[in-house]
């Protein structure tokens, strides 16, 4: 029997917690861990995947992919907006630097009131938004006094999401409409390389004739426990505001993960949610239509029917 909707997810957490192989990880906290899983979600129906067997703080996640297409790379503007998903990776750098225990409250407390400090400690590296955003390229800068050609960075970079985005509109089939934060040479100024790798999307008609953009969401690492709802839920986000801004209707979003893991500390978490039946995914409205898909606000999206079971905290492993 082919399973959809949540279910699929959770036997997938299900399998990974019974038989998946132990693993140790960079964090130090251990996993258990499966290689190479596909989940489909059908999103024509106006639903998107927002968890229902515990309760997903959505518009977190939304302000986060609003963060991340704006190019950001310092936490200033999401503690600005009481969105904490980023603080534990400085917070972490500065104590290991200071060897002061500042909690995370204070800490994001100074972030925000104080710019310098915010530049100094809230900065995560080129990470997602920045790939996404400003590619790093350089540019012929002429040439020194032995005629070697010389080259400087464009402050600017790539846009690859205004080339996605033009790419949709002005070449439908092209077999090109891709974008990744994977930018090897910058990995390591990176505060967490990206898990949420590579999107790729795909427009055809349907059986009725209506063009429908799918995507593909390739996920190198997937912490199914914390990640996977945040993750899941803002790649159908992408594919619902690049469909309206692109004068198409959404069709599959695909997610292919490749080291999905569940952490040796969430088996509370694993237990519970896995007694819990999930409800019907909520229908999502998009209040307006802005004049580029940099432009959308929280207040754009419109979730209905949305009834979730209730949160589960578990820690975050950094």
């Amino acid at each position: 029997m082919t399973l959809t909707g949540e279910t699929q997810y959770l036997d997938l957490v299900a399998r990974v917690w019974a038989s998946g192989v132990q693993r140790g990880d960079r964090t130090g906290t251990g996993t258990r861990a499966l290689f190479g899983e596909t989940l489909r979600f059908d999103l024509s129906d106006g639903t998107v995947p927002l968890l229902t067997t515990k309760r997903i703080f959505w518009k977190s996640a939304i302000k986060e992919l609003i963060w991340f297409l704006n190019g950001e790379r310092n936490i200033r503007p999401l503690v600005a907006q009481g969105v904490h998903i980023w603080t534990d990776w400085p917070l972490d750098a500065y104590r290991r630097a200071t060897g002061e225990a500042l909690d995370r409250d204070a800490f994001e407390a100074r972030i925000i009131a104080d710019a310098d400090f915010a530049a100094r400690w809230g900065d995560l590296g080129p990470v997602y938004g920045v790939q996404w955003r400003h590619w790093p390229r350089f540019v012929p800068a002429g040439a020194d006094a032995d005629g070697n050609a010389l080259f400087t960075r464009d402050p600017d970079g790539i846009d690859q999401i205004a080339a996605l985005v033009h790419g949709l509109k002005h070449n439908p089939a092209s077999r090109r409409h891709i974008f990744t934060g994977w930018n090897v040479a910058e990995l390591d100024g990176m505060a967490l390389p990206p898990c949420h790798m590579t999107y790729q999307y795909f427009v055809a008609p349907d059986a009725n004739g209506v063009s429908r953009l799918s995507g593909i969401l390739y996920q190198r690492s997937c912490d199914l426990g914390l990640g996977f709802p945040f993750n899941i839920f803002e790649a159908a986000l992408l594919i619902r505001m690049l469909a309206q801004q692109c004068d198409l209707e959404p069709g599959e979003l695909v997610w292919m993960g490749a080291d999905c893991h569940v952490y040796a500390n969430h088996e509370h978490l694993v237990t519970e949610q896995l007694t819990r039946s999930p409800r019907a995914f909520p229908v999502l409205t998009l209040a307006r239509r802005p004049d580029s898909i940099l432009d959308y606000a929280i207040e754009d999206f419109v979730l209905n029917g949305y009834d979730p079971h209730p949160h589960i905290a578990a820690p975050v492993a950094v």
